[in-house]
């Protein structure tokens, strides 16, 4: 059925009503009504405007002049008060011969002009008449019906919106048309004919938007999203849509507006919340972000999507019990949902849940079979838990998925040097170093490696490279210091180990590692304060407590370094050096069965331990000791 037939049986009905005066009267502008009635000082300022033009133009026939416009602006203000903001006037006064043959024009769309005709008389005789130059320029023609006789002395006016013809149904002879009432539309069809003018054009507009989002190209999807709102202002999709576009071209505050006019104009648009929530995260308003997603969830309780993300930031506010509840609930509404999986996992992996993080990857892995960092993941996981080869495995999934991904490189090198694939290692590094020039860590791991297969220069070169990427690497100094006081170089050294210390103040390696240089440099306090702070940092490092020990005994401090020993030895009972030095000292202090036992200790662990020569020597101090 065309669209033109319910208002011609509308326009048959309302000729009928006319015929017998039952006409619908509203005075709320606006609101539609087919009867309006001017008089009073609404009467007067039309009055007065008719005269004023008199007066400027200078008519040969002022009269007829003033009629002739008191009917145009009679007609003009049915049509300003029943479409109220919707057009917008055109001020023919400042344009040059008039109005340009156009009354008003759409207030979101000045293309689109209404014209506006205006006639007294029998409503079955009188025809209203519409240039074609008329034609052409609108895109309407509303017709009134004036019921009095216009002249300069009446009171009120009773005004008929006798109906609309769109001018592309108008055809022209010798330059005009003449319409009569019944080849009119109904006038209650109006408003919604001049709303699918714009909305098709908006709808063409959205439709391109969209297709740019789709290419990623935000510029061009913003400026239509742009041109939708000009069309029909209060377009939640528009707002909503442009807003994804001012987020990806980097304009936030932009697109968090945007948001707030989404939910303005719809309160219940739940992703308009949604995307609200991602930017404020985006931005650091974690709480605000909170806030969205938990509106979105309460508009729509079944919002997977809403879930996860403040799942997400719960767990960045430290909230992991929080977290996991909201990953479970996406997962419950989304079965399939890989990401959800994924981040149930990292959440239950820092939790200590190292098996119900494998479950979560493995359904991650599931869901998405090419999800590297679920691969990788699991492959960290596996790794604490001692599954080295399986670690391997998963890294190198991870690497089949995303070759450029140098973390899986570096990981996969740290197992492998684990296993003693000292090569392979070498070998992810080098790839990890090569995807990533920057990457600091790499360089330690090689660094270690290549020390350990005995490149010291190597070594160094490679923890000096950690240290130009990241200046405050603690741990690539420490390494460099170990490997300078291997090669000789004691104070290049030390100044590795102040440097570690000065990164990581808590750092019990480095003060114990300075303490023996200094030792050897014959720092002996340097050295004792150096072990003391280990032991602070680290209580049960037993070995610090025998240097300490050993430094003391150098000092002559034989009951403290004895202390010392006893301390090592309660903290591992199995440390043969520190009965070793014990007995030393026990001996030089004239406690010879005390020394005596002490080295038989020593030696047994010696022996257990397949250290045939330290345990030959210490049996050889037993037999000088009891000859």
């Amino acid at each position: 059925m065309d669209w033109t037939t319910p208002l011609k049986a509308q326009q048959t009905d309302f000729i009928q009503r006319l015929k017998s005066a039952k006409l619908l009267h509203c005075d709320e502008k606006g609101q539609h009504s087919e009867l309006t009635v001017i008089s009073g000082q609404r009467l007067d300022q039309l009055r007065d405007f008719c005269w004023e033009m008199v007066k400027k133009y200078k008519p040969t026939d002022p009269k007829n002049y003033f009629i002739n416009n008191m009917k145009g602006k009679l007609g003009e203000e049915v049509v300003k008060s029943r479409l109220a903001d919707f057009v917008t006037e055109v001020d023919y006064e400042k344009r040059v011969g008039g109005d340009g043959k156009v009354d008003f024009t759409l207030t979101s769309d000045s293309s689109i002009g209404i014209q506006v005709k205006a006639r007294n008389g029998n409503f079955d005789k009188i025809q209203w008449s519409i240039s074609q130059e008329e034609i052409e320029k609108n895109a309407v023609l509303v017709c009134i019906l004036i019921q009095e006789e216009v002249s300069e002395a009446q009171a009120e006016y009773n005004l008929i919106l006798a109906g609309f013809l769109p001018t592309n149904m108008i055809t022209s002879t010798a330059g005009k048309a003449l319409v009569g009432i019944d080849e009119l539309l109904y006038a209650g069809g109006l408003r919604s004919y001049l709303e699918s003018l714009t909305s098709s054009e908006a709808d063409e507009y959205m439709r391109l938007g969209n297709e740019c989002i789709e290419k990623e190209d935000y510029q061009n999807a913003f400026g239509y999203y742009t041109q939708v709102l000009q069309l029909k202002p209060n377009n939640e999709d528009a707002y909503f849509d442009r807003a994804i576009a001012r987020y990806y071209l980097g304009d936030k505050q932009g697109a968090i507006e945007d948001f707030n006019l989404a939910i303005k104009f719809n309160p219940n648009l739940a992703q308009a919340y949604y995307g609200r929530g991602y930017v404020r995260d985006d931005l650091g308003d974690k709480q605000g972000a909170i806030e969205d997603y938990t509106q979105a969830i309460k508009i729509n309780p079944n919002y997977a999507k809403a879930y996860h993300n403040r799942g997400v930031v719960r767990k960045q506010l430290g909230d992991k019990p929080g977290a996991i509840d909201d990953y479970t609930q996406a997962i419950k509404f989304n079965p399939n949902y890989a990401n959800a999986y994924y981040n149930r996992g990292v959440v239950r992996n820092e939790s200590g849940d190292k098996p119900g993080a494998i479950d979560d990857y493995n359904q991650a892995i599931k869901f998405n079979p090419n999800y590297a960092d679920a691969y990788y993941n699991r492959g960290n996981v596996r790794d604490d838990l001692g599954d080295k080869q399986a670690a391997i495995d998963d890294y190198t999934q991870a690497i089949k998925f995303n070759p450029n991904y140098a973390n899986a490189y570096y990981n996969r090198g740290i197992v492998r040097n684990d296993l003693g694939d000292k090569q392979g290692a070498i070998e992810d590094y080098n790839l990890a170093i090569k995807i990533n020039p920057n990457y600091a860590n790499a360089y330690n791991g090689r660094g270690i490696v290549r020390k350990q297969l005995g490149d010291k220069p190597g070594a160094i070169d490679d923890y000096t490279q950690a240290i130009k990427f990241n200046p405050n690497y603690a741990n690539a100094y420490y390494n460099r210091g170990v490997v300078r006081n291997e090669s000789g170089d004691k104070p290049g050294a030390i100044d590795d180990y102040n440097q570690a210390i000065k990164f990581n103040p808590n750092y019990a390696d480095a003060y114990y590692n300075r303490g023996i240089v200094r030792n050897q440099l014959g720092d002996k306090q340097g050295a004792i304060d150096d072990y003391t702070q280990a032991i602070k940092f680290n209580p049960n490092d037993a070995e610090a407590y025998i240097g300490r020990g050993n430094v003391r005994d150098d000092l002559g401090d034989k009951q403290a370094a004895i202390d010392d020993y006893n301390l090592a030895i309660k903290i591992n009972p199995n440390l043969a050096q520190a009965y070793y030095n014990r007995g030393v000292v026990r001996n030089e202090l004239g406690d010879k069965q005390g020394a005596i036992k002490d080295f038989q200790t020593a030696a047994n662990i010696y022996k257990k331990e397949g250290k045939e020569t330290d345990y030959q020597d210490t049996m050889e101090k037993i037999r000088n000791m009891t000859k």
